[in-house]
Parts: C-alpha cells; structure tokens; sequence
C-alpha cells in the first residue's frame, strides 16, 4: 500500500492537531507516551495521552477495511516520515522529556515505538538498521584478530 497524496495530507493535518494541544510554554506537561491507535477495519487513527484520554482522532479513508498482512509495518513507515517531517514541531512540544510516539493497534497493543523525544536518544529506521548485528560481529572479530 502507497500512500496516497489525500492520506498523507491527512496524516498530517491530525498529527498537526495533536501537536496543538501542546504548545511551547513554559510550563510542561508530565507525560511520557502519545499513542497513536489504528484501526484497519475502520481506517481510525486515534491519539491518546497517558491517562487513555482522546486528544484527537481522524478517518484515513484508504486505510478502511485494509487486509494487508503487513499494515501495521506499512503505517508506522508513514507515520515515521509524517513525524519526521514535524521534527521542529514535535521536538519542542510541552511535554516534559523523554516521551515518545507510540503505534498501537486497536487493541491497545503497542505496534512499533515512531519517534522519541529525548536530548540523548534517538531511534533510527529499521531499514538502516538492517544487518547491523553482522557488521558489528565481523568488526569485532577483526578486532579481536588484531
């Protein structure tokens, strides 16, 4: 599934909403997760504080009764791109630091941790992460030759 130019304009207008609800101020909000919940039967995308409160919730029309095996990997790469385009925006929200942006399904359940908000930690995309274990066996190995 690609996603269309509509649903990324929604995506990003409702991750733009959820971010109003934390302006930059002086004074931070203690919070630590903003969980993203989809809903493939549905095509709900619905933003949750820590204490389960609904900050914001939109449709994605081209997510509704999506059967794809892999929606879920393929919405948190979206999401990802979405949340990374904000990066000035997000990183600098009233929420005290560390918290993140979690995907979740719509039972709850955490899918795929999207983006973390911490001065010393940062996430990076699965994609560049592949075969990193390798790389760094055969660098120690060559190390330890030496």
């Amino acid at each position: 599934m690609k996603a269309t130019e509509q649903t990324l304009q929604e995506l990003e207008r409702a991750l733009r909403k959820v971010t109003e609800k934390f302006p930059v101020s002086e004074e931070a909000t203690q919070m630590t997760d903003i969980h993203l919940r989809v809903n493939q039967e549905t095509g709900e995308l619905l933003a949750f504080d820590d204490d389960d409160t609904e900050i914001n919730r939109c449709v994605i029309e081209q997510w509704i009764d999506n059967k794809d095996d892999d929606f879920f990997q393929q919405v948190s790469t979206v999401l990802r791109s979405i949340l990374n385009k904000q990066k000035d925006i997000i990183e600098n929200l009233s929420i005290l630091k560390p918290y993140s942006f979690v995907l979740e399904n719509d039972d709850k359940e955490p899918v795929a941790e999207l983006y973390v908000v911490d001065d010393d930690t940062i996430i990076i995309d699965e994609e560049l992460m592949a075969g990193l274990d390798k790389d760094l066996d055969e660098f120690f190995e060559n190390l330890l030759k030496e």
